[in-house]
């Protein structure tokens, strides 16, 4: 409803969220009322928005945030309201003369792949024509998978990111599922992100009930190695104080918003644990070991230094440091240094070198 975007967006300048780089609120399906207006336009649920959308977006925008909201790209949305099919431009237009910021636009109910991809062009080229700057979320290749391989070159003209996989759950089985897809698939979708266009893992679900404490900890170190967009889904007035600092965690962040924009990348797996690599500005890399054992006690993982960064990423010398779970310097190694580090079942310690 109106009344919980209006409690978040005071939160996330309350408490901080704004100022660790978090801008967006963003409405997920259902948000309309089950039928266009007499213009054919889209309009919210008189009920639960009854200030409608264009007094939402004031109001979050007088917070210094910034309104997504959600369609989808056939003629009904995956809830069953009606979907922007042969209304693209109309909806375009409305979404900016309310001012929204962000359109995650989703991929049900769509009659052919043809159609899929067409209209996901058409809400592009729609949304550059209002003239106001939106961003573009997309889940074109996760509908397309199951039949063909996408085209990221192709979805990277149109979209600013998109979806490649399941929608994310409240649990360590999900978070597990998105890495391992990412891993595999790592050779077609790493070289494409970049800045203006994004591979998108799916929401932070850190705050919620369903990580321990280490999993959550992986899952923010590892979206961060992902170069992921870091959406939240969590409810911010309930959301506990180790929830919040991990979240807000601005060496993490820097991390993930790293200006080269360059996704990271699975280097190395054995039976308990993957090593990760992500390059970053000046000349420096994040560093990501992850023990994918869900029983036992911490165990250790020894790597010699130059397996980083092609080997030049400590050549002839390099500095590290932890930044998950708990931030201190590890000093100054050579090239030919081995490492030891300790992680926790389903954790996950992050480095930067």
């Amino acid at each position: 409803s109106e009344q919980l975007f209006v409690e978040m967006a005071d939160r996330m300048v309350a408490e901080g969220w704004r100022d660790a780089g978090y801008e967006f609120i963003c409405i997920d399906d259902c948000w309309m009322a089950p039928t266009r207006d007499k213009q054919g336009r889209l309009q919210a649920d008189p009920e639960r928005f009854p200030g409608g959308i264009r007094k939402l977006a004031d109001y979050v925008h007088s917070k210094g945030l910034k309104l997504g909201i959600y369609s989808d790209v056939g003629n009904k949305t995956c809830a069953g309201f009606p979907g922007s099919y042969n209304h693209y431009e109309l909806d375009a237009q409305t979404f900016a003369s309310w001012g929204v910021d962000l359109l995650k636009f989703d991929g049900c109910n769509s009659d052919s792949l043809e159609l899929l991809a067409e209209g996901y062009r058409r809400m592009s080229l729609a949304l550059n024509k209002t003239g106001r700057s939106i961003v573009y979320s997309c889940e074109w290749p996760f509908y397309l998978r199951p039949v063909q391989q996408p085209n990221y070159t192709e979805i990277k003209q149109y979209c600013n990111h998109w979806r490649n996989f399941y929608d994310v759950y409240d649990s360590w089985s999900s978070i597990k599922s998105i890495l391992d897809w990412t891993a595999l698939h790592q050779d077609s979708i790493v070289k494409i992100a970049g800045p203006g266009g994004w591979n998108d893992p799916d929401m932070a679900m850190i705050g919620n009930f369903g990580l321990s404490w280490d999993q959550s900890v992986t899952q923010m170190a590892m979206w961060a190695i992902m170069a992921a967009p870091l959406f939240m889904s969590n409810d911010l007035r309930h959301i506990s104080p180790e929830a919040k600092c991990l979240l807000q965690n601005k060496e993490v962040i820097a991390i993930n918003q790293d200006p080269l924009g360059k996704q990271g990348y699975q280097l190395a797996k054995d039976k308990n644990f993957q090593l990760w690599e992500r390059p970053l500005s000046g000349r420096a890399y994040a560093v990501a070991v992850l023990n994918h054992q869900e029983i036992g006690g911490p165990q250790n993982f020894t790597f010699s230094l130059t397996f980083l960064g092609n080997g030049l990423a400590c050549n002839p010398a390099c500095s590290i440091r932890q930044v998950l779970p708990a931030s201190r310097d590890w000093g100054v190694y050579s090239w030919i240094s081995s490492l030891s580090v300790e992680v926790n079942p389903t954790g996950t310690v992050l480095l930067k070198v």
